[in-house]
């Protein structure tokens, strides 16, 4: 449905688009709950989340070395991320123990997102340092983002805005419930 622009004042020029307001990312943007040094001691998110309930950390799947949580600022939809428990930077400073959970973890967090969601695709990977995009880089931490055909569309590219069809709360729920059992 097409309808006159309303005038909005202080927003620019009064124009034909309508406007997607997503002020949750100004946290992400402004760096809050980001850690205040490269120590666990620092207020490092990754090290305080093991401590609060499932679901508020937003934590699908614990494990002994490992956990899987939501990404807070998702890139789409099921955006789980596999951490280690130990505050690491590096991937090479993993125990072996630690590198196989964290593989096995993710290989769970994908069988979940394919129940639960029909996910075609996956992109995993992690930034290792500020420079390679680490948003948290004094704590490791692997990201599994599902992918669909088509999950691409004008929102992400012209209005800088991607588009989540679930409130992270009920994507927690959903994939916990279908995380595989062994």
């Amino acid at each position: 449905m097409t309808r006159e622009p309303e005038q909005q004042i202080g927003v620019g020029t009064q124009d034909a688009f309508q406007r997607l307001w997503t002020p949750h990312r100004m946290a992400y943007i402004q760096g809050e709950n980001k850690p205040s040094g490269p120590g666990a001691g620092d207020g490092c998110p990754f090290c305080a989340i093991p401590a609060k309930s499932d679901e508020d950390g937003l934590i699908v799947r614990r494990g002994e070395q490992v956990y899987a949580v939501l990404n807070l600022y998702p890139y789409n939809g099921g955006h789980l991320m596999t951490v280690p428990y130990r505050h690491v930077a590096d991937y090479t400073d993993l125990t072996e123990a630690e590198t196989a959970e964290l593989a096995e973890l993710t290989k769970q967090a994908m069988r979940a997102l394919r129940t639960a969601s029909g996910a075609h695709g996956f992109n995993i990977g992690m930034n290792q340092g500020t420079v390679a995009g680490a948003g948290i880089a004094a704590h490791l931490h692997q990201h599994i983002v599902p992918r669909w055909g088509g999950d691409t569309n004008f929102m992400p590219v012209v209005g800088h805005t991607k588009v989540l069809p679930q409130l992270l709360a009920d994507t927690r729920k959903m994939l916990a419930e279908a995380w595989p059992t062994a």
